[in-house]
């Protein structure tokens, strides 16, 4: 019975996390995307490489660099079986994933720089979006489930937005118009 029960948790965090990789991985990886390209946008290499080539360059190595770490902190999530919110595995992400990039660009000091690097920036980014979170989705739900108030045009504005008496009086005065310009037409 406890097999079945832990078998079963098993499979509820692997669908899980099969589930949500787009909002944890993807999304991120291209909002750091966008990121980037604003960067380059600000750079001041924009002059010697140009604007299109260094936001290019932002932009691909700030995805890189995002997804190595979504990844990393994905992998040890999914190796502890632990919850998504859970820092631990941010920490050890981004210590992980600094440490592999770093080495690549840097050696071994490289390496130990941009673990640190990594675990602190990836940690407090995720603690921010942690907190940010229920204000951005409660901001979000108040604006989608207001149906009538959702979008407000001034009383000024020569768009209105008419109920069912205004449509029809609307299509009753066409209508009296349609009649009497055709009569127009007929008495010429």
């Amino acid at each position: 019975m406890a097999s079945t029960s832990n078998s079963n948790t098993h499979e509820q965090v692997s669908s899980s996390s099969s589930l949500n990789w787009k909002e944890r991985i993807l999304l991120p990886t291209l909002l750091a995307g966008v990121a980037g390209g604003g960067a380059g946008l600000v750079s001041k290499h924009q002059k010697v490489h140009g604007l299109a080539n260094i936001c290019g360059t932002y932009a691909t190595n700030f995805a890189i660099v995002t997804a190595c770490y979504c990844g990393a902190r994905e992998f040890v999530r999914a190796s502890r079986t632990g919850k998504p919110d859970d820092l631990l595995n941010s920490a050890i992400g981004g210590f992980g994933s600094g440490a592999i990039l770093g080495r690549l660009q840097g050696g071994q000091l490289g390496a130990v720089r941009y673990s640190v690097m990594f675990a602190v920036v990836g940690t407090t980014v995720d603690y921010a979006t942690i907190r940010v979170k229920p204000a951005l989705r409660s901001y979000y739900d108040s604006l989608v489930n207001k149906k009538d108030d959702w979008l407000k045009l001034p009383e000024w504005s020569p768009i209105q937005v008419l109920d069912e008496e205004a449509l029809a009086a609307k299509r009753a005065r066409e209508e009296e118009l349609y009649r009497s310009v055709h009569n127009l037409k007929k008495e010429s």
